[in-house]
């Protein structure tokens, strides 16, 4: 608990979920966040065709990259966005496939989540694809409206109040 309560915006701390995971938020520039964009990569971009531009990269600078990994690999990333108040937004959460299905996905999750509630933050919002919508309710988010299309595939606004 003393390291959960140490954690600050945009430091390099770890939290070890289990004797093989660790989850971390690492420093935009660092080379473990260099390396989460591949993985965002295959996992959300080009199934779909579609790569990032360096515009689209490059406003990430001021975002909260968090990965979680296994035996010094890159596993699973996320981002958190800050929004007006003390609201985030969720986004680019991947897991690669041979870690899917084993909770990891989860586990990063709740340690941002931890991380936002030591940083003063209340709530989270996200456009989850349909396919994890299922996945997201299972960590207690709400379905904010009706379904719309994003990147050419259907999503839905979710959002989860942290307090």
């Amino acid at each position: 608990m003393e390291l959960q309560k140490s954690l600050k915006k945009r430091d390099n701390q770890n939290l070890f979920i289990n004797m093989n995971i660790v989850c971390q938020l690492v420093k935009f520039g660092s080379i473990e966040q260099i390396e989460s964009i591949q993985l965002r990569r295959n996992i959300l971009r080009e199934p779909l065709g579609l790569n990032f531009t360096e515009d689209e990269l490059a406003i990430e600078h001021n975002h909260f990259h968090f990965v979680a990994k296994i035996s010094g690999k890159i596993v699973a990333v996320l981002i958190l966005v800050e929004l007006t108040g003390k609201k985030l937004k969720m986004r680019q959460v991947a897991v690669d496939l041979p870690y899917q299905g084993q909770g990891i996905g989860q586990l990063l999750v709740k340690y941002s989540e931890q991380w936002a509630k030591e940083n003063n933050f209340d709530y989270i919002e996200l456009n989850a694809r349909r396919s994890a919508v299922p996945f997201y309710l299972k960590l207690n988010y709400d379905i904010v409206g009706e379904e719309f299309m994003e990147i050419g595939i259907p999503h839905f606004k979710m959002k989860k109040f942290l307090i």
